[in-house]
């Protein structure tokens, strides 16, 4: 493990969007317009990921839109959706109120993600996300704002708010599948990519990236369970250096060919300046 964490750098691939000048469409729920489905094509890229834990200036939220921190959690298991809503969410408002500045933090969503399907017969746990993307685009955002506040959202939307998320090991620690982030400052305004899930009643949107080398890819080996991610993935301020974080799972591949699946939680909510 000591060795892991003093590797400077990982090389490995990670799967890019090709951007060919339209959104990525897909029918979630609705069979008679999957004919009008338009799916997009992918790329591998063989990336250089810096280890965050090994530079002298430590990442910060509000300069690469992403810190690493030390926050132990109550919470005694979390694939108990009960207690991790009873308690996980109130802890996860209270750092996202002191680390970002907020006057106001609204918890909304929660994802536990392993690639051991067994634990997957509940809707909330998933695999883990292999491509590069950001979870909210300008629409969907303001749209998160409409559906939890939809007597307020007319005011929210005059001010700033920002859509700031969470990522934890819940196992000992992450040796497989450990999750890249892009310093947002080297992402360009070019190669954000629509990717639209369209149900009968609702359209959800995420931007998927597109390969850029101006990109600069940290990740933090060996996180432990009392470590924790925070990352900005919108942010309506166009005077921050950072409005969106690029960032996805991607193989190691210094990772020992028996070590456990990778068992993480991710929170999602929004901060109100």
């Amino acid at each position: 493990m000591d060795a892991v964490l003093k590797n400077k750098f990982v090389d490995a691939e990670l799967t890019y969007i090709i951007d060919d000048g339209k959104p990525s469409i897909r029918y979630v729920d609705w069979p008679e317009e999957q004919h009008n489905e338009r799916l997009a094509s992918y790329e591998l890229k063989r990336t250089r990921i810096f280890n965050g834990r090994l530079l002298e200036n430590p990442p910060k939220l509000n300069n690469f839109g992403f810190e690493l921190l030390k926050r132990k959690s109550a919470v005694s298991n979390f694939y108990d959706e009960t207690e991790v809503k009873e308690l996980y969410y109130s802890e996860t408002a209270e750092i996202v109120q002191q680390e970002s500045g907020a006057t106001s933090v609204h918890v909304f969503d929660h994802t536990v993600r392993t690639p051991d399907t067994s634990t997957h017969k509940r809707g909330w746990v998933r695999s883990p996300v292999r491509y590069v993307h950001n979870d909210y685009t300008e629409r969907s955002a303001a749209q998160r704002v409409n559906d939890f506040f939809p007597d307020k959202a007319s005011d929210l939307l005059k001010k700033r708010f920002s859509i700031i998320q969470t990522w934890r090991s819940i196992g000992s620690i992450v040796e497989s599948e450990p999750l890249a982030l892009c310093d947002g400052k080297t992402i360009p305004d070019t190669g954000f990519i629509r990717n639209e899930r369209r149900y009968r009643n609702r359209t959800a949107e995420t931007y998927h990236i597109s390969y850029n080398p101006a990109h600069e890819w940290y990740y933090f080996p060996h996180m432990t369970n009392e470590e924790l991610l925070i990352f900005k993935v919108f942010d309506t301020s166009q005077e921050v250096d950072v409005r969106f974080t690029a960032h996805t799972a991607f193989t190691d591949p210094n990772t020992n060919s028996n070590a456990p699946a990778r068992q993480s939680i991710e929170m999602r909510a929004l901060a109100f300046f």
